[in-house]
């Protein structure tokens, strides 16, 4: 019998997930470890949320770097994925609302890919090779 495209790769669908996970997660973790290991840069990031009239900048700042990179790892490991969707797709609505109004496209890509990509997770999930779906597994057993 002959195959077409969607039964040849159909058993493969889980990787997709997987690989999309990997490239926001760690795009997430890249983009914030400097805060985390450096409080020099958490201050610059106060100071720049400061100029865009955010309320309690520093707090705004902290809450905003630890949620992705911590959310980050989540989505590397497809742990709680639908949760960490949920914060990060807030938080990249106020990402857009406060530095991205008024800027194009391309300068908006990175804040959008991490928005389109949590509204993708929250929708999907982890996908098949992830924690969240070994969880899955493990309670029907």
């Amino acid at each position: 019998m002959r195959k077409n495209i969607d039964t040849i790769f159909y058993e493969y669908s889980g990787w997709g997930n997987l690989l999309l996970r990997l490239l926001i997660g760690w795009r997430l973790i890249d983009g914030t470890q400097d805060n985390v290991f450096s409080w020099a840069r958490m201050l610059e990031f106060r100071d720049f949320l400061a100029a865009h009239d955010v309320a309690a900048p520093l707090l705004a700042a902290v809450v905003s770097v630890y949620a992705q990179f911590i959310l980050g790892i989540m989505y590397l490991l497809g742990a709680y994925i639908r949760w960490a969707a949920v914060v990060m797709i807030i938080n990249f609505i106020a990402a857009l609302l406060i530095a991205h109004i008024g800027t194009s496209f391309q300068e908006s890509f990175q804040a959008l890919t991490m928005l389109f990509g949590s509204i993708f997770f929250l929708l999907s999930g982890a996908g098949r090779i992830s924690v969240d779906e070994w969880r899955l597994r493990q309670n029907k057993i």
